[in-house]
Parts: structure tokens; C-alpha cells; sequence
């Protein structure tokens, strides 16, 4: 089970951290990807990370203001966000796949996913 946690309303230029505790999966052989669906929108990857042993992969849109970490001893991902745009605005979701070097940033290779935690940024 994965539990995504940590959006809200925003003031673009402002940081967020969001998490993803994830509860009944062998943590360690999972890799772990942060998606976002704005309304209307295809669901998008933005970040993963292999958890074996954490390389970390970024889609172009987000990457330098979009950092995802693992704390191995909480079996949390997080998903550190700054300089957020209105653009940023959507639902967030996390995803689990393993085994984790299957790693990605496609929707449709991930297992497992939690319900989602909405950012949105205003202007």
C-alpha cells in the first residue's frame, strides 16, 4: 500500500515536500516513480528512483526544481518541489514496480499506486 501525503494550496514561487509511506512491500526491491495528472491531462511521470540502490531519473520538464529521495529506515519517498509554477498544479501520485531496476517514468510499468495528493499552485 502506498500512501501519498504532503500537497495543497501554494503560492508559485514557494516549495513543497510531498510523501509517499509505502506499508506491505518488501521496500528494498521496489523502485518508486512520482506521477502527476493535471485536470485534463494525461497522467505524466515525473520523477523515479531505483531503490536498490538510488539512481534517480527525471523527466525534462521538471528536472532542477524537482528533487526525489528515499529514507530507507521510514520506507518513505519523498518528492521535494521549489520554484512552483502554476503549471505545477495537478494530482500527484506515487507508483511502486519491481523488481526496482524496471524503474521508469511510464505509467503504465507500475504495479502499485496510491491515491494521490493535489498540489495547486496559484499565480
Amino acid at each position: 500500500q502506498l500512501q501519498a501525503s504532503g500537497g495543497g494550496l501554494v503560492q508559485a514561487g514557494e516549495s513543497l515536500r510531498l510523501s509517499c509511506a509505502a506499508s506491505g512491500l518488501t521496500f528494498g526491491g521496489f523502485a518508486i516513480g512520482w506521477f502527476r495528472q493535471g485536470r485534463g491531462k494525461e497522467r505524466e511521470g515525473v520523477a523515479c528512483i531505483n531503490r536498490s540502490d538510488s539512481p534517480t531519473y527525471y523527466s525534462e520538464s521538471v528536472k532542477g526544481r524537482f528533487t526525489i529521495s528515499s529514507d530507507n529506515a521510514k520506507s518513505t519517498v519523498y518528492l521535494d518541489i521549489k520554484s512552483l509554477k502554476p503549471e505545477d498544479t495537478a494530482v500527484y501520485y506515487c507508483a511502486a514496480v519491481s523488481p526496482s531496476y524496471l524503474y521508469s517514468l511510464r505509467p503504465s510499468d507500475y504495479d502499485y499506486w496510491g491515491q494521490g495528493t493535489q498540489v495547486t499552485v496559484s499565480s
